[in-house]
């Protein structure tokens, strides 16, 4: 790409408004100040050519293409595919037309040119059986490529479970000796992007910070960015009122599915799971899991394929009404005793006082 980005998003139609206007919106998702909407416009708006834009190396090992998948089906029009037009994608086996011989030149140029100033990508998780001979890239292990590429990476961006959290090939029994990327990486900033796959939306508006403010943004205890992973599914679903009230579908096909009752007793792990696929939603904010019909799977948590199965409930309450009711009742008892106990120690300690009174009346 030649020239500034506002011009490469003329030239596809784009114009300036909707260009600020998403970067506003991302902005927003990211619980950012309005400032920081114009702030991200204008840092990718100015961004140089091709040659000096920040270097992304994108690594993906044990895993199924899906956060790649996820990645390129942005929609239309391709607003968050734009801030690809921002930074040098180097290296990507999947997209990129090299094969081969050029394709290891081009990744270890791209980390010569940039070291310690490119962003490495990782999706996939990486394997430690038979010494990493369960997936090698160019003759290499994974394990060994990883450890490779990241010494002179800025920061490293774990996208989707298998690379945040061994995702499904670290499911028990583990026979690859599958571990995340934290497991093996300890000297370098991480941030973990789970999902199975993980929301476009989620993935640039992390490239978007690291491009405007130079690094990541504030994270949880499980490194994933608070802004999109600040509160579970369950905080946010539109189907929420349906549990508060008590109505749960028993089937997927019965009268409460037909009205949009919680799925908690089919099995949703929505309570115990920290996304923003309530919000955000998929397919250009069409629907998503929940909206569709099925409960969450929780598969933006650790170990999600190891929880107890998918169409089993959690270990919750089934009738939070039944049960606040309940505990009410309790307390008003509780309540009731407690009134009565310090009744009885004022009632007590009145009679001892007029005791003692009498008995100094009749010295």
């Amino acid at each position: 790409m030649q020239g500034s980005l506002i011009e490469t998003l003329a030239r596809q139609g784009v114009t300036r408004r909707t260009f600020m206007k998403y970067c506003a919106t991302l902005a927003s998702m990211m619980a950012l100040p309005p400032s920081a909407g114009r702030a991200m416009a204008e840092a990718m708006a100015s961004a140089p050519a091709a040659s000096k834009r920040p270097s992304v190396i994108w690594l993906p090992f044990q895993e199924c293409t899906g956060c790649t998948e996820s990645i390129t089906r942005s929609h239309s029009p391709t607003l968050e595919g734009l801030i690809f037009d921002v930074i040098s994608l180097d290296y990507q086996e999947t997209l990129m037309a090299a094969a081969g011989h050029q394709a290891e030149e081009a990744l270890h140029a791209a980390m010569k040119a940039n070291e310690g100033k490119y962003l490495l990508i990782v999706d996939g998780s990486i394997p430690l059986g038979l010494d990493g001979a369960y997936s090698c890239i160019a003759g290499k292990s994974n394990l060994e490529s990883l450890k490779e590429v990241a010494k002179g990476a800025a920061a490293i961006v774990a996208m989707g479970s298998c690379a945040a959290f061994g995702g499904l090939p670290k499911a028990n029994p583990n026979p690859t000796g599958a571990v995340s990327v934290a497991d093996v990486i300890k000297d370098k900033p991480i941030v973990n992007i789970p999902g199975c796959p993980p929301i476009p939306t989620v993935m640039t508006g992390v490239l978007a910070h690291f491009l405007t403010f130079g690094s990541l943004p504030e994270l949880d205890k499980l490194g994933r960015p608070k802004a999109f992973y600040g509160e579970t599914i369950h905080d946010r679903c539109y189907r929420r009122p349906f549990y508060d009230q008590g109505k749960f579908a028993k089937t997927f096909d019965d009268e409460g599915a037909r009205k949009g009752w919680c799925l908690f007793e089919l099995g949703c792990k929505g309570p115990v799971t920290y996304n923003a696929c309530a919000t955000v939603k998929w397919n250009g904010g069409t629907s998503w899991p929940v909206e569709s019909g099925h409960g969450c799977l929780g598969c933006s948590e650790p170990d999600f394929w190891d929880g107890g199965g998918f169409y089993k409930a959690l270990s919750m309450p089934a009738n939070p009404l039944k049960m606040a009711a309940k505990a009410a009742a309790v307390g008003a008892v509780a309540g009731v005793a407690v009134s009565f106990f310090n009744r009885g120690k004022k009632s007590a300690a009145k009679s001892a006082h007029e005791t003692t009174t009498l008995a100094d009346l009749e010295k």
